[in-house]
């Protein structure tokens, strides 16, 4: 009995070491670049400068449809299905826009490529694309995501934003920043474009 005890504890404190690790790596690996507007209790807003961006269009009308599907069509692009064979960097977060309309799932490109250098995707449903500047509403909250969590943390929100007269544009979208098989440290964000530029 001693010894089974020694052996779990000993095997829990390897998977905590490595759970550890694991949050350490994916906080080195590069972030989607923002500027904080102004924070304003739990809510920040934000002004993303323009981005490329590598996109799927889906039909699925849940987190858990697009997350298992979507990962796997841009992950593939990343990890050397183009032209080029190239390995791309993973970045974070990953941008997922959830809507019974249709859904999409983007993966942020790294900023060393732009439209032009980045090779072209061997499967034709990844779309490459450059957005805009936006001002964004965001609020972040922890844990694994689900659909029941974004559409809590999606309503609070827009209840804020109510609050404060500041009117959002467009779905509210959920931004993923870890891998599924970290545990610890775990950070989620809803966020929404705002009409910011016509309030200053």
């Amino acid at each position: 009995m001693k010894n089974m005890i020694i052996i779990f504890i000993s095997v829990l404190c390897i998977l905590v070491v490595i759970q550890f690790v694991m949050a350490k790596s994916t906080s080195n690996i590069e972030k989607q670049q923002y500027h904080v507007i102004k924070k304003d209790g739990n809510i920040e807003i934000r002004y993303y400068p323009p981005a490329t961006f590598a996109t799927i269009k889906s039909s699925a009308k849940n987190y858990r449809e697009l997350a298992s599907s979507g990962f796997r069509k841009i992950a593939g692009y990343i990890f050397g299905g183009n032209e080029s064979s190239s390995k791309i960097a993973m970045t974070s977060p990953v941008h997922m826009d959830i809507s019974e309309e249709g859904s999409s799932m983007s993966f942020v490109m790294p900023s060393e490529y732009d439209i032009k250098t980045l090779p072209r995707p061997n499967d034709a449903t990844v779309q490459l694309h450059e957005t805009p500047g936006e001002y964004v509403a965001a609020i972040e909250f922890g844990g694994f995501a689900n659909d029941a969590s974004i559409k809590k943390y999606a309503a609070q929100l827009e209840k804020s934003l109510e609050e404060k007269s500041i009117k959002p544009i467009g779905h509210f979208r959920y931004l993923g920043y870890n891998p599924p098989y970290q545990i610890i440290a775990r950070k989620n964000e809803v966020i929404v474009a705002v009409e910011w530029k016509a309030r200053n």
